[in-house]
This record gives structure tokens, sequence and C-alpha cells, in this order.
């Protein structure tokens, strides 16, 4: 360790320092750490080197620093750790003065202390085994955590919930008071705020909820974060979520049916003023059911639509909407980053739909022509976006066509006889 004049009597004390049992670490007056004993160096997973040398600042995980760590005195904080955990110990820093009136260097000492509740082994067990739905969120309304109940209740999985913003699940109507309720909790004005409200399960039906979410503050008293309990409304609230999916899904493909699309897609469009990005609508025809349903039957013909929908749904993300519009038609909304994202999305599911479904007849091939059409402008009309995305897939439809306009259809066609596809962006 290098020195000061004023600082030369501290190198008695690294011996000292490094056979004590207590986590602690001399820093200078700028908070760099100068030297960290073996057992701090235990307690955040770093070897010295990758400790001195380096701002002590750097290794918290607090969003406020709660008091500066070279100034006398005592502070709870948070410290990551080098396998990416946290540990919250108590930084107790005093100065050490040399030969001058300014303190050269400040020792710092630090007691692990007991673990807030959102990770200790008893909150843990509560939470993930609780009978209704629980969630932790940060101050932007954004998931951190989920347990098994609020996954089943909107039909996600954790990871997809996880990648999630409450507002995703949360109809157009119902955000303006979600987004005033979050900010009163996250700025201390409100401690607690329990309201009725409907969220979209993945499969698109709404269901009507009663959620519960409190503040949980920090060692500064300040909100730290939120936790939500939420529990589905009654068995009539039941009665009528499953009357409404019937009245929203197609039967066959379990898909939103065009109602549900209606609704979906004015959502998205509204959003745009918020979340910003590309609406981007996708019309799919397949393009040789009808000569299935005529040679083997409509049973096989059934197999191909369900294979085709169990594509789109891969294809798609947990936030977009997969949809059957009409009798071999699909729909897809979805919000992307740009324009070119929209083509890459459209290309991805044009080729997930050239595809080969198992039935009683052997394996048939799946072909089907898919239409793009985007928008930035929330004051687009669904209808003429939808219009603009059939248009599209009827040009490339057509395009198909004059390549193979000389090619017999055959159920059982190989590679040689399948059309070229050729890219282009609709919208």
């Amino acid at each position: 360790m290098r020195t000061t004049p004023d600082q030369e009597p501290t190198e008695q004390w690294l011996p000292l320092l490094d056979s004590a049992t207590t986590p602690m670490a001399l820093l200078d007056a700028s908070g760099r750490c100068v030297h960290a004993n073996d057992a701090l160096c235990r307690a955040l997973g770093y070897d010295r080197a990758g400790l001195v040398g380096y701002p002590l600042d750097g290794f918290t995980a607090d969003e406020v620093d709660l008091r500066s760590t070279t100034g006398p005195g005592t502070a709870e904080r948070r410290f990551r750790r080098s396998d990416g955990g946290t540990v919250r110990m108590l930084q107790c820093t005093s100065p050490i003065h040399g030969g001058g009136s300014e303190p050269g260097l400040f020792l710092s000492q630090f007691h692990e202390i007991e673990d807030r509740p959102e990770t200790g082994p008893l909150w843990s067990r509560v939470f993930a085994n609780a009978p209704t739905g629980m969630a932790l969120l940060d101050h932007d309304g954004r998931w951190t955590d989920v347990n098994e109940a609020w996954c089943e209740l909107l039909g996600y999985s954790r990871r997809e919930m996880l990648e999630m913003h409450s507002s995703d699940v949360t109809y157009a109507q119902d955000h303006d008071h979600a987004a005033a309720a979050l900010a009163d909790l996250a700025a201390g004005r409100l401690t607690t705020v329990s309201r009725k409200k409907r969220y979209r399960h993945k499969n698109g039906h709404p269901i009507w909820v009663l959620i519960r979410t409190s503040v949980v503050p920090g060692a500064d008293d300040r909100p730290a974060y939120l936790v939500s309990q939420c529990e589905e409304l009654g068995e009539r609230g039941s009665s009528d979520v499953h009357l409404a999916h019937l009245a929203l899904h197609d039967p066959l493909t379990g898909l939103a049916n065009r109602a549900l699309l209606d609704d979906r897609l004015a959502h998205v469009l509204a959003d745009l003023d918020r979340h910003g990005g590309v609406v981007a609508v996708l019309v799919a025809d397949l393009d040789e059911l009808k000569p299935v349903n005529d040679t083997y039957g409509h049973a096989a013909g059934d197999r191909l639509l369900m294979t085709a929908a169990d594509e789109l749904l891969n294809a798609a993300g947990p936030a977009d909407t997969v949809c059957r519009i009409g009798g071999d038609e699909f729909a897809v909304v979805s919000r992307v980053p740009d324009v070119r994202a929209a083509a890459e999305f459209r290309d991805r599911v044009a080729r997930r739909l050239r595809a080969e479904c198992d039935t009683p007849h052997g394996l048939l091939r799946i072909r089907a022509s898919v239409g793009l059409a985007t928008t930035t402008d929330p004051a687009t009309r669904p209808n003429a976006l939808l219009h603009e995305a059939d248009r599209d897939m009827y040009r490339r439809k057509h395009d198909m066509r004059a390549v193979t306009e000389t090619t017999a259809y055959c159920p059982h066609c190989q590679a040689r006889n399948e059309p070229p596809t050729r890219p282009r962006v609709g919208g």
C-alpha cells in the first residue's frame, strides 16, 4: 500500500486489519479503497486486487446514496457481490488523522445485518407458496418477481412476466388510473392502494381482480419497492371470464378472433404515445388449404390450420396478439422498435409457415402468403392498417402465383416445386 507521510503510521495496522474477522477497509478522502482486509474480500467475493484502487461506491447497489463513504458515522448499505448477489451491511466509518489537521485516511468497518424480508428465507417461502398472486415491482411498475399463483392467474410463465411491464397486460382505458396510483406510491404520497381492475390474460380475455399494492420502505424510509397482492373476483367473475373467452376466441385453434383483434390493435396503437416504436400488423393466408380439403377432407384441413396456429404462436412474442380472422386467414399484431424489425418479423413468420403437418394421409405441407403493414401514428385507424396488410399479402400471393403458374399442385411436393419467397415490406 502506498501512503503519504501523514499516512505512514497506518502501515503498522495492516497485519491487525488482515487478521481481523470483521470486514474492514481503508479509504482515501475520495472514497477510493486503499486497503481491504481478507474478511471484506470474502464478504464481497472479490480478491484484494478487485477492490483496492476502486471507489467503494462502485460496489453499492443502493439507488440513493445513503451517506458519504468518507464521512464519519454509520450507514446501512447494500453491496454487490462478485457472483451477482447482494449483501446488506452496516458501514461504520472513522477518520484516521496523520501528522496534519485533516484526516489522511478513513477506516470503515462492516457488519453484515439481517437481509430485507423480500430475500429472507421465511419471506421467500411465504411468497412462493401464497395461494393468491403476489408480485414485487420497482418504481416504474416493472415486475421484479412474481409467484406461481400470479403466473397461473394471467397465463404467462415467470420468465415471460419478468420481461414485461405491468402496463402490457393493463387495458388502455385503465392506464391513467394505474399510472397515477403508481406515481403516488413511488413518491411516498400513499403507502397502500386497493382497487378493482382488469388484466388481460395471455389468451386475450379480461380478468377482473382486486389488487392491493403497498410500499416497502428502504433504510432511508423512502419507498424502496412495491408489493402487490392480486385475487380474482368471485365465481361470477370466473363465469363471465369463461363466457368472454368463448366469445372472443376461435374454437378450433384457441386463437383470438376478429373481435378481440380489433380490441388489441386499438390498445397497441393507443400505447404508441407512451412507448413509441412501430406497430406491425401481419396478415397470413394459407395458400393450399382448399386442395387439402378437397383431396383429404376437412379433418386434414383442420390439422393444417392448428399447425399453422402453433407456428404463429411460436414465432410471436409474449406481448403479441395472434388471431384467426377467417377460414384460412390469420393476423398478428406486434409492437417492434422500427420498420426494419417489422420486416424481419414478417420474414420470420413466413419461414415458420413453411412447415409440414403430420396427418393420417402422411406429411402435408403448409405454405402461406404473409403481408405486412406498419405505422408510428397512434391515430391510424385499425381497419386501415389491416386493409393495407391484406393488400400486401395479396400482392405477394400474386407474385408467387406468377412464378409457379405452370407448376401443378401436389400436397406432397418436395422443395424443388416450392416457389421462392420475395421479401418486401408493406404499409
